[in-house]
């Protein structure tokens, strides 16, 4: 909301989504059709080694209200219906799955200027309980986030963060894993015509003391292609290139080579394919 903090689940986020977003090793289409009644059509296909899983889904638009049907390769049903400003700054969505009766889902967001609360109860007799709050402004944000199971009466999770962030650049610290986890994430904006940004992510985990990183990079080969680059401690390099061939419609080459894999293959590639009439 203007100024306030973004959820809980937006710690981080930044950084995150240029270290991994689009990155895809399987074959990905989808063709998305938009219609002035309201109406769209999404259907997507990825291919997995040698099986191949798809869906069709329906997003239905009126008013506050959006009605999303989405049925998969093996018959499965899922719906979501999600109604906005119920009152100034909330947000309800239902969701449900057929034949899972078991599977009904109640998230409820409240956005202040100064506070985002995130909710969610299980529609069945053992509900999963989930709740998370940041508190703050855009620039800086504190958040917590719980879950507990009612059938064992016990915690799911429990995770904190903070976050900074600034025009050209954004830090987040993270404690996750139930405590066991701190995560640092940073990424940096440079002033420079190709838009060259380049972000890292650290982890330690107290319980093991391992210590795990990760950087990467993205920046405008031309106004419509965009290159990523991202290097792990594990061996691992991989690069994007992503390329907007008309207005709304990209495809996306990623690659990823991993040095440790000496007898077997050690290269992974992946194409994805989205188009936007």
């Amino acid at each position: 909301m203007g100024n306030g903090p973004a959820p809980f689940s937006d710690i981080g986020k930044r950084a995150r989504d240029l270290l991994y977003k689009d990155y895809n090793f399987d074959h990905k289409f989808s063709l998305s059709i938009p219609n002035s009644t309201g109406l769209g059509l999404i259907a997507t296909g990825l291919k997995k080694d040698q099986v191949f899983v798809g869906d069709i889904s329906t997003l239905y638009k009126s008013g506050n209200t959006t009605v999303d049907v989405k049925v998969d390769t093996y018959s499965n049903v899922s719906t979501k219906v999600t109604v906005n400003d119920i009152l100034h700054g909330t947000k309800a969505a239902l969701s449900f799955n057929i034949p899972d009766h078991k599977s009904g889902k109640l998230d409820v967001q409240y956005l202040h200027p100064h506070a985002a609360i995130d909710s969610s109860i299980g529609l069945n007799p053992s509900p999963l309980l989930e709740l998370s709050a940041a508190i703050g402004s855009k620039d800086l944000c504190l958040g917590a986030e719980i879950g507990f199971n009612t059938t064992s009466a016990s915690f799911t999770k429990y995770n904190a963060g903070v976050t900074f962030n600034k025009p050209d650049f954004s830090a987040a610290l993270m404690l996750a894993d139930k405590g066991q986890t701190v995560k640092t994430s940073y990424i940096h904006y440079v002033d420079r015509p190709d838009a060259f940004t380049v972000a890292a992510e650290m982890t330690h985990r107290f319980s093991t003391f391992e210590n795990r990183f990760t950087i990467g990079s993205s920046q405008l080969i031309d106004p419509k292609t965009v290159l990523k680059t991202r290097f792990s401690d594990d061996g691992k390099a991989a690069f994007q290139c992503q390329r907007a061939w008309r207005p709304n419609s990209l495809i996306t080459l990623s690659a990823e080579y991993d040095s440790t894999k000496i007898f077997s293959s050690s290269t992974k590639f992946g194409l994805a394919l989205s188009l936007k009439p």
